[in-house]
């Protein structure tokens, strides 16, 4: 698959699809393990994590090493790769403390998980504008729709612990859903524009 692409562009899109099967069994456990009536508990339903981890931890790995090597042999991208890691951890820190001192939210692995994977579509998509995979009108428009999508993202996070169990349920499916929809989005926009 992608056999058309230079190595850097297939580790990326591999790492899109590794990323869509993580949210599939992420969203699954969701969905059989947080349903508001009949949910499955312990091991019967957490087992689904595992793969989810798995292939999480394989699609960054992926992304990481085919951006990180573009960014080593091209001068075209958009942003240094240090400033969107380090613009990155900033925010996070922003929203980890505005959100819970100010918000009195508590905390879960949602919100590292949320700037994490901004931060991952920031890097990939400067890497994938460097390799001429989108044209720069393209990569801002895919850029603005990644920033939405985070912004939802963090709105799900926000209003989780407020919600009756049914809301909650389906709030907490909304992130899962952008991270896969904006990982075809790029793979699909890549594959189109390669053609």
């Amino acid at each position: 698959m992608f056999s058309d692409f230079d190595a850097q562009t297939r580790q990326m899109l591999t790492g899109n699809l590794l990323m869509i099967g993580c949210c599939a069994f992420y969203l699954a456990w969701w969905l059989i393990a947080f349903k508001p009536v009949g949910a499955v508990k312990g091991l019967r339903s957490g087992w689904l994590l595992i793969p989810a981890l798995l292939f999480g931890v394989v699609a960054v790995t992926q992304i990481v090493q085919g951006s990180g090597a573009v960014e080593r042999e091209s001068d075209a991208l958009l942003f240094p790769r240090n400033a969107l890691l380090i613009g990155g951890g900033v925010v996070y820190i922003v929203l980890l403390v505005g959100t819970s001192v100010l918000l009195k939210r508590q905390v879960t692995t949602e919100l590292f998980l949320i700037v994490g994977w901004t931060t991952l579509m920031f890097l990939e998509l400067n890497a994938l504008f460097a390799q001429g995979q989108f044209t720069k009108s393209a990569v801002i428009l895919l850029l603005v729709i990644t920033l939405i999508a985070a912004v939802v993202s963090m709105i799900c996070y926000l209003l989780y612990y407020g919600l009756d169990k049914v809301k909650g349920y389906v709030d907490g499916m909304i992130p899962l859903l952008l991270v896969a929809v904006m990982m075809a989005v790029v793979t699909v926009g890549a594959v189109h524009s390669h053609k």
